[in-house]
């Protein structure tokens, strides 16, 4: 017999995996996030380190992509990008960002709003050159976000860049990190039947984190 096949509206499934309790919570955020990507990639989830980072543009829209967390500790969130992407205008433009981390096979998700900086020069520079060979090639002959009339083309500006020297690139000036230095944070462990856990870490006048119980 044919099965047949949901609609969207009929799509769901039940979050069973955990829950989360106020007395779970590290009262310091960043030390609760490294606790859950520490579990994430214990569990080997697939590109745990992956996250969400949502801009807007100069009209005010929003924009997102997926980007790659290199570096978490107390100052903040770092990744890797060209500065003159579509990211990195619309950061320049507005320096204000989102971060989403989703890992399904554990039902969890984490916010991150925040300020966002760029890194030294210096952190490019060691972090560029510690990528593989071909992704720094790759780096260097893209003009990131800007239009191209076909692959071939591309290929052949990855070609001409290796012929120079094949063992040896240099960082591209308009290429470094940034990093988003958090002010608020929410974490969300799915629940059964929809009635999530769902805590914020936000800031009081003295410059404390509060934490608070969101209803799902």
């Amino acid at each position: 017999m044919k099965k047949t096949m949901k609609t969207l509206a009929e799509t769901r499934r039940e979050y069973g995996f955990s829950s989360l309790t106020r007395n779970q919570l590290n009262k310091e955020p960043i030390e609760q996030m490294k606790l859950w990507l520490e579990q994430a990639k214990q569990a080997e989830l697939k590109d745990a380190t992956c996250m969400t980072l949502a801009t807007t543009d100069d009209k005010g829209m929003p924009d997102a992509r997926i980007v790659l967390l290199k570096q978490l500790d107390e100052t903040g969130f770092s990744w890797y990008t060209s500065y003159t992407s579509s990211k990195g205008q619309q950061l320049e433009n507005n320096p204000q960002a989102c971060l989403l981390f989703y890992w399904r096979d554990v039902d969890r998700q984490v916010k991150i709003r925040g300020q966002v900086e760029k890194l030294t020069k210096e952190e490019a520079e060691a972090y560029f050159h510690s990528r593989p060979l071909d992704s720094q090639f790759s780096a260097a002959a893209s003009h990131q976000s800007q239009p191209i009339d076909s692959r071939k083309t591309l290929e052949e500006k990855l070609k001409q860049l290796k012929n120079t020297n094949a063992s040896a690139v240099e960082r591209p000036e308009n290429w470094g990190g940034y990093r988003l230095q958090p002010s608020s944070f929410e974490f969300w462990q799915g629940r059964e039947n929809r009635l999530h856990d769902r805590f914020t870490y936000t800031k009081d006048n003295s410059n404390k984190w509060l934490i608070t119980r969101l209803q799902p």
